[in-house]
């Protein structure tokens, strides 16, 4: 009795923080389902191609709004709403990942598959380079313009913001608020991150909108016509049954929990091991915690070779990962993940005056440089399908991955085309090539100047010698051919 009055006293389930992740999930889903209906309802909206998790986001927005002006607080800030919400935008994007990359591939490795996803890490990282390079160039300009009042090293936030999310660009720009005077440094950080996700959207859908008028990309316009629902399409040869003392959903779900707690547990040995190191405490502890995604892909291959060796041992007979409900898993967890970082997003930093014109610049040059690079990009490495490779890379580097991947199913709703594949696999390559940017930000946190400049100059140096790397052999092949 004495045990059941203790849980009672911390489990009334008339306690609204029992009810508080079910409320905000049912929120974000009863948007999606407006949204959808919203869709197929209005034709303008149809043909506009913007995603639906999108239009629930600015719908969630929207209402937040209107909320605020009747109560005076926004709801998606107030109590453990955003906690929630941030924590939803999180996780949902590791597993999300981990559902896409623990399905089986069906195309085969070769070659040209390997030098496909290399070229995709390495149009990433010149992503953050060229956005670091413009951040920087703004905010030096204007640190010399008004002799010092404005931080000089805060246009390092656009690739952190833009390029990694509102993690990264919040953890940073709190350093830069606590340890070197930027005043308000976090809330700029997360409103050049909610930007981003604006940018993203409105780009994309710009895009998308641009290229089907000029007739060179066709628009998939009923959905139902672009799949297969055959009984092979469903499940494959020598897979467990739908349905018998297990769900094979329930399987699935299963397998993906298990993967991306392997990823926290390596992301937990990494802090234990360096932990102790003021180093990677202060720059890169963050940063690891932030691309959870990373380690859920890790993670996937740690699993895939376990399940691979089983059945070569004779202890696993059928084959227990599905695609199709793999694929409908990640599907579900991106959409949750848009809808909930679009009604997350924080502009409180326009509210005050001296930074209006820093962050409008820094977010519009920052979106026309990464649209106007990874199209030439995406156009010259990837022309048999350039469109979903341009949508894939200009999302994620403005927003996240999954916005990426929410942009391409617009044009290729069965992810058919290697874009998607691309995006995912292409993070290990991502990590190594762009340590050289991350180990720079300890010296950029310093505000100082000249220092500011270093690493300008060596962003700049470093996105040109990536640039020879990707470009060079069609630069200096085609004169030789000439």
């Amino acid at each position: 009795m004495i045990i059941y009055a203790a849980v009672s006293e911390f489990t009334s389930f008339q306690n609204i923080e029992v009810w508080n992740f079910i409320i905000m999930l049912a929120i974000l889903s009863g948007a999606l389902l407006l949204a959808g209906a919203l869709r197929r309802m209005i034709p303008l909206l149809r043909k506009s191609l913007l995603p639906g998790a999108v239009l629930a986001g600015f719908l969630l927005l929207i209402g937040d709004g209107i909320y605020r002006a009747f109560t005076g607080v926004s709801f998606f800030r107030s109590g453990n709403n955003l906690l929630t919400l941030e924590a939803m935008t999180y996780h949902g994007l590791g597993l999300g990942i981990v559902a896409m990359s623990l399905k089986q591939s069906q195309r085969a490795k070769n070659q040209h598959r390997n030098r496909e996803i290399f070229r995709s890490g390495a149009i990433t990282v010149c992503g953050y380079l060229i956005q670091g390079v413009v951040g920087l160039l703004i905010t030096l300009g204007f640190f010399y313009l008004f002799k010092g009042k404005v931080f000089a090293s805060s246009g390092i936030l656009l690739p952190l913001g833009y390029g990694q999310g509102p993690g990264q660009a919040f953890n940073w720009g709190l350093t830069f608020e606590n340890s070197y005077g930027f005043v308000n440094g976090s809330s700029f950080g997360l409103t050049v991150a909610a930007m981003g996700f604006v940018s993203a959207s409105v780009g994309g859908v710009l895009y998308m909108n641009v290229m089907q008028r000029k007739g060179k990309l066709k628009m998939q316009e009923n959905a139902d016509e672009a799949e297969d629902l055959t009984a092979e399409s469903i499940t494959g040869k020598g897979e467990i049954a739908l349905s018998e003392s297990m769900d094979k959903f329930t399987v699935q779900a299963a397998l993906i929990l298990v993967t991306y707690i392997l990823a926290y547990g390596i992301m937990k040995a990494i802090d234990a091991a360096f932990g102790g190191i003021p180093f990677y405490v202060k720059t890169l502890q963050s940063t690891i915690w932030g691309f959870n995604f990373l380690f859920g892909l890790l993670a996937c291959v740690i699993v895939k070779a376990l399940l691979k060796s089983f059945k070569k041992a004779g202890w696993m007979q059928r084959e227990y990962r599905n695609t199709f409900l793999l694929n409908r898993i990640s599907g579900w967890m991106f959409d949750i993940m848009v809808v909930a970082s679009i009604a997350s997003i924080d502009l409180t930093a326009f509210a005050h005056p001296e930074f209006i014109v820093p962050l409008l610049l820094i977010c519009a040059a920052g979106a026309f440089a990464t649209f106007f690079f990874v199209r030439f990009a995406s156009q010259k490495l990837f022309p048999d399908y350039a469109h979903e490779q341009f949508l894939c890379f200009y999302g994620m580097l403005t927003g996240t991955v999954s916005t990426g991947l929410i942009l391409c199913r617009e044009i290729d709703p069965l992810f058919e085309t290697p874009a998607a594949e691309n995006l995912i696999f292409q993070n290990l390559y991502a990590v190594l090539l762009g340590a050289p940017f991350l180990l720079v930000l300890g010296l950029i946190a310093q505000n100082q100047p000249t220092t500011t400049w270093l690493v300008f100059g060596i962003l700049a140096v470093y996105f040109l010698v990536l640039c020879g790397v990707l470009f060079g052999k069609l630069i200096f092949g085609k004169k030789k051919a000439e």
